[in-house]
């Protein structure tokens, strides 16, 4: 009985964003009202040296954007609700991509100024493959920006979502009145004033009444009814199943920075998102509520406190409870592990927790025994899937620029490759080492991170390379795959995990090779 409470009251989600649309922002926020920070860190001021609560890198806090994911948990209303803040900057696209597996419903932000933006539909696109269920919220609505209807409709155009609006706005930039709370029939007046605790919400059921009138003016009260009634009109009404089943996007509107249309949303997504969900193993699907426990590695963290060389492996429990200092199978190791310290976290804060349940993320001190993807169970071989690593589209020489300093170079690479900040090949030819990201800004952070965590400086040589291909031949032994390797010699390194990669130099290379090797396959992930 106790099992299926506690997963009934836990929600689990990512917030996912272009850079720069208030993703950062609004999760500070959501703390807020979850009582679990008293007081919000204006993100970009350096100046008084205080953060947003979720960025807790050094660099994130220079530079003002978020480069890890941080797990951030609180309570709210009696439901453990635990945020995935996620990158917004492509460059660290794959951090995103790999989290999207642990989290079981998603908030998509948008800047109502610049609508839908690239990121945003790479994003979107693998939660919609995946089927996750979305909620949209249009942030920065005390700016000037585009049409509701408009960007209603941008949405569903760019991002193929179907979508049916919660709240509306009334008015927008200069003339921000408030926002009509469709959800909860309610308005909710805009004062600017993110200080005031804006519990003051005022029910009107009906947009008809004349006291519409008297609260906002004449006008904007005629605008609203028309455009709300329009609105309902034009979009479909909401329901629960088909936002779960991933068909259905509801749309609030509000202003994070100023504490506006964030309660409505949380209020909201406590009573709609869904609790933690089933998870597929290659061998099986797996529900939460089975008495065993069941969890996998989603990410790797070395360093949360570069005082202690500790790495934390975070783990998802998908079934089950997990338990303090009880023995669970490493499946892929086939060993047994017990943990006496597992965190729950609040950005870089952390505490140990006795007992977790589905849904929850917990944090395992790390001696270098896991990898992105490991499963951990009560001794079922179970593999869970869909954390694949991606092939990567930069890629530099890495050389030691400290002589003294190789082991510290050796190790800090080592750890920075198993947190899947970027990939490491070794060339078959000269053992050389080589780098690849999926974006260019990741050499600053590995570059920046060996030298402040690790002691070790190293320098970055140009390669031209178009594309790492992981290879996989129908038969190793074949003449034909003997003469690949005979040709093709320097192009081919070995992965982290010591699996065949070609790197080609180019798009035409790559595909006479295809062309020419007709019994090897070359995939683009290396989850093949």
């Amino acid at each position: 009985m106790k099992l299926s409470k506690e997963i009934n009251r836990r929600r689990t989600f990512g917030i996912i964003s272009h850079p720069d649309a208030g993703k950062t922002t609004l999760t500070e926020k959501l703390l807020l009202f979850g009582g679990a920070i008293q007081e919000a860190g204006a993100v970009k001021s350096n100046k008084a040296k205080k953060g947003a609560t979720s960025d807790f890198m050094e660099i994130e806090r220079q530079r003002g954007i978020s480069v890890a994911t941080s797990v951030l948990a609180f309570e709210y209303k009696d439901i453990k609700i635990n945020i995935l803040d996620t990158p917004g900057h492509k460059d660290f696209a794959e951090d995103t991509f790999r989290t999207l597996t642990a989290v079981d419903s998603v908030i998509v932000v948008i800047d109502v100024a610049k609508g839908v933006e690239a990121q945003t539909e790479k994003l979107v696109e693998v939660c919609r493959m995946r089927k996750i269920p979305m909620l949209v919220f249009i942030n920065k609505l005390d700016r000037e920006g585009k049409d509701a209807f408009d960007l209603l409709d941008e949405i569903e155009q760019k991002l193929h979502l179907k979508v049916t609006p919660l709240s509306y706005p009334i008015g927008m930039g200069y003339d921000f009145k408030g926002i009509y709370n469709i959800w909860e029939q309610n308005i909710n007046l805009f004062t600017g004033d993110p200080r005031k605790d804006i519990e003051d919400t005022i029910e009107i059921k009906d947009l008809a009444t004349p006291e519409l009138d008297e609260l906002i003016g004449k006008d904007a009260a005629q605008d609203l009814r028309e455009e709300v009634e329009l609105a309902q009109g034009v979009y479909p009404d909401f329901d629960k199943n088909a936002y779960i089943n991933g068909d259905l996007q509801p749309v609030f509107f509000g202003s994070a920075l100023n504490n506006f249309g964030v309660r409505e949303l949380l209020d909201c997504f406590i009573t709609i998102a869904p609790p933690p969900l089933p998870k597929v193993s290659e061998e099986r699907e797996v529900r939460p509520e089975e008495e065993k426990f069941t969890g996998f590695v989603f990410k790797i963290h070395a360093n949360m406190d570069p005082k202690h060389r500790d790495r934390l492996a975070f783990v998802k429990i998908v079934s089950g409870k997990f338990e303090r200092n009880v023995p669970y199978l490493h499946v892929r190791n086939n060993k047994k592990l017990r943990f006496s310290s597992p965190n729950a976290f609040f950005a870089e804060k952390k505490e140990i927790v006795d007992v977790s349940y589905p849904g929850d993320i917990v944090g395992l001190h790390d001696t270098g025994n896991f990898k992105i993807g490991d499963t951990l169970t009560e001794g079922e071989q179970m593999h869970f899937k869909g954390i694949p690593s991606f092939s990567p589209e930069h890629f530099r020489y890495i050389n030691n620029a400290d002589p003294m300093k190789s082991k510290q170079l050796e190790k800090g690479v080592d750890q920075l490759m198993d947190e899947g900040v970027a990939q490491l090949f070794k060339l078959e030819i000269n053992n050389r080492k080589i780098i690849g990201t999926v974006g260019a800004l990741q050499f600053e952070v590995i570059q920046y991170r060996l030298e402040h965590e690790y002691g070790a400086k190293c320098t970055y040589e140009n390669l031209n390379v178009h594309k790492a291909c992981w290879v996989e031949p129908e038969d190793e032994k074949s003449e034909e795959f003997k003469e690949f390797k005979r040709v093709k010699n320097k192009f081919l390194a070995k992965d982290k995990k010591g699996q065949l990669v070609f790197l080609a130099d180019s798009s035409f290379s790559l595909q006479m090779t295809q062309q020419k090797y007709k019994n090897i396959k070359f995939h683009y992930t290396s989850e093949f």
